[in-house]
């Protein structure tokens, strides 16, 4: 984690107990998101996250009353910070992961983070794909091999395919193409993230024509743009993927940025 990040566990200092089983462990689901003078940017989507991933993984919801006062207790007096909340139980370990209960929410607060990049991105096709990639999962060894990888090849990060050449998602990101006007998003197993459902919301809201279709390595060609999104970088535009050269000057980044920056921070 960076430095200067501030953690508790359910509102107390983080044991060293609950330490130890984290650097251990790496069992649980979490989010996290810009908080500005106390409110987020599509709060419902994460507490609807959490919410799923504590039932799913856990078989217990932590309860969204529950979730705003830790989330409360964490920020209050820090201003404008990042807020990451995880999810985990030190009752969980591979010998014994049958344990079913409210898991444990640990929240860190950091300063906000710097967009992921100032320019358009060069992207290099990875053949991956996130295990349960519909969660937002601690297991990361995965996303950072791929970072690696593509920034020591000379790319700025990695976009995930699969065996059939199927695009999915990034390493941190989502992607969205641009054909005509019109944006695609792709259909795959993948993180459907908060930023792109909101842009999805306001791209609709005003009129501009989207779907979501398979999108395939072999489909590059036929778009004339792409862009990135997540909650630290609500648009960047790509430059290239592999080879294949894109006018970063066809992502409607003015739009996408409109739609984000008139998203309401709700009051957490």
């Amino acid at each position: 984690m960076p430095s200067g990040r501030a953690l508790l566990v359910d509102g107390e200092p983080v044991s060293e107990g609950d330490l130890t089983y984290l650097a251990l462990a790496n069992y649980g689901a979490y989010t996290s998101f810009r908080v500005e003078q106390g409110g987020v940017r599509g709060l419902d989507l994460h507490l609807a996250r959490l919410e799923a991933s504590a039932l799913e993984l856990f078989g217990e919801a932590v309860g969204e009353d529950r979730l705003r006062e830790l989330m409360r207790a964490a920020v209050e007096g820090k201003g404008d910070c990042w807020l990451r909340v995880s999810l985990f139980s030190p009752e969980v370990w591979p010998r014994t992961p049958g344990w079913t209960g409210r898991p444990k929410v640990m929240t860190g607060v950091s300063p906000p983070p710097q967009p992921l990049a100032e320019r358009a991105m060069r992207l290099q096709v990875q053949t991956y794909g996130r295990e349960a990639p519909h969660l937002k999962h601690t297991a990361n060894f995965g996303l950072i091999r791929a970072r690696r990888l593509a920034r020591a090849a000379g790319f700025d990060d990695a976009l995930f395919a699969d065996e059939a050449g199927r695009v999915s998602e990034g390493s941190l990101w989502n992607i969205g193409f641009v054909r005509g006007g019109e944006v695609i998003w792709p259909e795959a197993p993948m993180l459907v993230g908060v930023t792109l459902t909101l842009l999805r919301r306001g791209l609709e809201a005003r009129g501009v024509p989207g779907r979501v279709e398979p999108v395939r390595l072999e489909d590059l060609p036929r778009f004339d743009g792409a862009f990135i999104c997540n909650s630290a970088t609500p648009a960047c535009p790509v430059a290239s993927i592999d080879d294949q050269v894109f006018d970063p000057d066809a992502a409607p980044l003015e739009t996408l940025k409109a739609i984000w920056a008139s998203q309401p921070c709700q009051p957490i």
